[in-house]
């Protein structure tokens, strides 16, 4: 066999290979399942910054991205026209799909009033970084309210006034025009949600004494029961203070014995000569 034989032959068997290689490949691609990757077909209106309790939503603080048609966002929007001008009920972060449940009626407006539910009050109480527990208590957590006074005879006491509180907001007082202009004052305040009832005993606990929160575990639902500590059982360990020593009443004096009786004198004139005999008398 020459050269050019045996370079025809080993070129046919080249080709061979390759179209059995080509051939394998292609059965192999052919046999891959099909995939098929979501396209956007819808869009959804998401929060363009992070926005907080009470903000009234502007054009330049939404915007509008697109959303796959397979996972769609349960009571999002779609354009923009349908949330502008709502206030926001739950703080919004960026990028955050922005639904029906964290915004308030069209109609209600801005700020806190449309986060006070029914039969219920706000009321804001100044706080610093140990009363509010470092920056905790933000808005949706609850809290005990602890109230400290001073004085008296005890030199003071403590007890919890109101349990399982709602915190509305913090660090900031919403106001209905900085609502609308879209800006935001920030004070050293936290919002809570009361009852009628528990307002009087917050605006009194916070007139006469000073009010320190204590935060609570979401899942922790039960009313806290105490009986409060005074001064005097707190130095003592924890153990009600020592009840007064009272003096005994001194025992009456026996009476006085009764006088002893008078002896009976007996005169005996005999003449000129006068006696006299003294004669006790018998018992």
């Amino acid at each position: 066999m020459n050269r050019s034989t045996r370079t025809l032959v080993v070129v046919g068997i080249a080709v061979v290979l390759a179209a059995l290689a080509s051939y394998s490949v292609y059965r192999a691609i052919k046999n891959l399942p099909e995939k098929k990757v979501p396209i956007a077909e819808r869009f959804t209106v998401v929060a363009g910054q992070n926005i907080p309790v009470g903000m009234l939503l502007t054009k330049e603080m939404v915007k509008v991205i697109p959303w796959p048609a397979n996972s769609p966002v349960l009571g999002g929007f779609a354009s923009p026209e349908e949330v502008i001008g709502r206030g926001v009920t739950s703080m919004l972060v960026q990028n955050e799909p922005i639904v029906e449940t964290k915004l308030a009626p069209r109609a209600a407006g801005g700020g806190l009033p449309p986060l006070i539910t029914a039969g219920m009050r706000a009321m804001t109480v100044k706080v610093n970084d140990v009363i509010g527990v470092a920056g905790f208590t933000q808005s949706g957590t609850r809290v005990d309210v602890v109230v400290i006074l001073r004085g008296g005879s005890d030199g003071g006491a403590a007890r919890t006034v109101l349990s399982n509180v709602q915190v509305l907001s913090s660090n900031r007082r919403i106001d209905q025009e900085q609502a609308r202009a879209g800006t935001g004052a920030d004070q050293s305040v936290v919002t809570l949600l009361v009852s009628p009832e528990e307002g009087e005993k917050l605006a009194l606990a916070t007139t006469q004494g000073q009010i320190v929160l204590a935060l609570r575990n979401p899942l922790d639902t039960a009313a806290t029961e105490t009986k409060g500590v005074r001064m005097s059982a707190l130095m003592s360990g924890g153990e009600p203070p020592p009840a007064p020593r009272t003096s005994r009443p001194r025992a009456a004096a026996p009476p006085p014995p009764p006088p002893a009786p008078k002896p009976h004198v007996v005169t005996g004139i005999r003449g000129s000569k006068v006696s006299q005999e003294i004669i006790k008398c018998c018992q």
